[in-house]
């Protein structure tokens, strides 16, 4: 009886100790799990303008806006979905190099290149308001509605006071430890930052607490199904977002077409 007594007590330490085993293991398991993954189904194709050298994107009160850039071409405008006509437009002088937008309230703040100069538009008129400075390059924006987040080419994304413009922080931005660098344009995606990591097919979903890189989109093949040859300009680059109906709006510098898509996890 004893012998019977001691096997099932050796049998049941042995069982804790295993399942205590599986539960420390568990979270470096999950700790080294690869970063998900999704792929995408074209749910709609729109016209765009394959002259629009293609910066910033969004979507706002049924509009689309868009910034496009190189000097002498770079603009603001007004665009319907539908048809990729160009509503309205404000021209950027040329010695600036045209880069992201986002929208707060009822303006439009936009980047430039190198310049080191940003640019605030009343959004139905698209009238220069006012002009602003920030340090080092711009390359796109996004907001959560609080607070600005702009880009700069570089691993670490900038949180700004949109009343300021002032930088209040900084996000660096890691892939399983590793920092992501030529984060180009952005977009506020329920409660995550999506990123273009400029000339790849790939669109970061980015945290913007802890600035960890919660999955990647993996968007090859979209060129081709835009018509176009991918080269080093007509890259994939403008994210927009539909809150109101949850769509996701893709498109490329001087593509003919702008995509909705929808995710499918790989």
């Amino acid at each position: 009886m004893q012998r019977w007594s001691s096997t099932i007590a050796v049998g049941r330490l042995a069982a804790a100790g295993a399942a205590l085993f599986a539960a420390l293991a568990a979270p470096m398991v999950d700790a080294q799990a690869a970063v998900p993954v999704y792929g995408y189904e074209i749910k709609r194709s729109y016209p765009h303008d394959p002259q629009a050298f293609t910066q910033g994107l969004l979507f706002q009160n049924g509009i689309l806006y868009e910034s496009t850039g190189l000097n002498g071409r770079s603009s603001v405008r007004k665009v319907a979905l539908e048809t990729g006509k160009v509503l309205l437009k404000t021209d950027i002088p040329q010695q600036f190099f045209g880069e992201g937008i986002t929208a707060v309230g009822n303006v439009i703040i936009g980047l430039t290149w190198t310049s080191q100069t940003g640019f605030i538009f009343d959004s139905e008129t698209l009238q220069l308001k006012q002009t602003f400075s920030y340090p080092g390059e711009g390359w796109a924006l996004a907001t959560d509605g609080e607070r600005l987040y702009m880009s700069d080419g570089t691993a670490y994304i900038r949180v700004l006071d949109p009343k300021t413009m002032q930088q209040t922080r900084r996000i660096r931005v890691t892939a399983d430890g590793e920092p992501v660098t030529q984060i180009n344009e952005l977009e506020w995606v329920e409660g995550q930052i999506y990123a273009n990591i400029w000339q790849t097919d790939k669109i970061a979903r980015i945290d913007p607490f802890s600035g960890r890189v919660l999955g990647w989109i993996d968007l090859s093949g979209l060129a081709a199904k835009a018509g176009i040859e991918a080269g080093s300009d007509n890259v994939l680059n403008g994210i927009a977002y539909d809150s109101a109906k949850r769509r996701l709006f893709v498109t490329g510098k001087l593509w003919p077409k702008l995509f909705e898509i929808e995710l499918k996890r790989k």
